[in-house]
């Protein structure tokens, strides 16, 4: 609590008169404790005030502000966060400290104006396009999808640094041979390794309401997802597995790939704008730009 003439002088001051209420002290003792709180280039100025200068404490607050007037932090405008915006390369983690450190230096500041300063701030225009189908966001919900968001970026950039480190591909090597190894023993198959699982289009998905096959019923009619490719039946006869989407053998629907992959696509183009009540609030992700199927 000491001030040495370089901090917001005004600051000072009501902090100073918030510990003095607190104490329920008179002007006298006030006078008094003020220069206990002072050093540096304020207590020399406190110390040359000329003798018979001060009456009361209030002669000392208008001479303290009036010294160090120029010390005292201006109130930052509405236009000051309209250039708050994502850098590129920024962790989306910083660029949300350096946005909400900029919010508690502006007074006034509304909800609708935070929110949309902040939606137009982010890099990634899926996300901006996804906070864009609700018609009225808080700065509260929309800060909760972002560190949501936040969560998942980093999991991601992790996932993405493991498997460049060469330990990793060694690991999964390993635990190939070990596997194939098995195999030979069990009798089974030892020549080649198990395939890999189909590689996703999309690296995350948005969070659905409801179950998949549900969403999917409700849609299905509408001519919003894509014809999907034609299935083969790998059942051997089990007409169990039997899928909505292809309208075929083969899998169920709630483990559809193409289904899945259908239904994204569909949501980042914005086709189910009427249908927002079976989207949940988006996770924070790690999307590719342009789309393509990466396999």
């Amino acid at each position: 609590m000491r001030y040495d003439g370089t901090q917001d002088p005004q600051e000072h001051l009501t902090a100073f008169e918030a510990r003095m209420n607190l104490e329920r002290v008179g002007d006298e003792v006030r006078c008094r404790a003020f220069p206990v709180t002072l050093a540096g280039l304020a207590i020399r100025w406190f110390n040359s005030l000329p003798q018979g200068s001060v009456a009361g404490f209030s002669d000392i607050s208008r001479a303290f502000l009036a010294q160090f007037t120029t010390k005292i932090a201006k109130a930052k405008h509405l236009i000051n966060l309209l250039g708050i915006t994502q850098k590129t390369g920024e962790p989306t983690r910083k660029y949300l400290d350096r946005f909400n450190d900029e919010c508690l230096e502006i007074e006034g500041l509304t909800d609708s104006v935070a929110s949309l300063c902040l939606t137009n701030g982010f890099l990634n225009k899926d996300f901006r396009k996804h906070l864009t189908t609700k018609p009225v966001w808080t700065i509260q919900e929309i800060q909760t999808v972002a560190w949501e968001y936040v969560k998942d970026e980093e999991v991601s950039q992790v996932v993405a640094t493991n498997k460049r480190h060469p330990s990793y591909n060694q690991l999964r090597q390993h635990g190939n041979g070990e596997r194939q190894k098995e195999h030979a023993r069990d009798g089974g198959p030892s020549k080649a390794p198990r395939p890999f699982p189909r590689v996703r289009k999309f690296t995350n998905y948005t969070p659905l309401t409801l179950p998949i096959i549900e969403v999917y019923q409700q849609i299905a009619d509408k001519g919003i997802l894509s014809k999907p490719r034609p299935l083969k039946d790998r059942t051997g006869g089990n007409k169990s597995l039997y899928c909505d989407y292809h309208k075929g053998y083969g899998h169920k629907a709630h483990d559809c790939f193409d289904l899945k992959d259908a239904l994204e696509q569909a949501i980042r183009d914005g086709k189910l704008a009427e249908f927002s009540h079976l989207i949940r609030e988006p996770r924070r992700r790690n999307r590719d730009h342009n789309g393509e199927d990466k396999t």
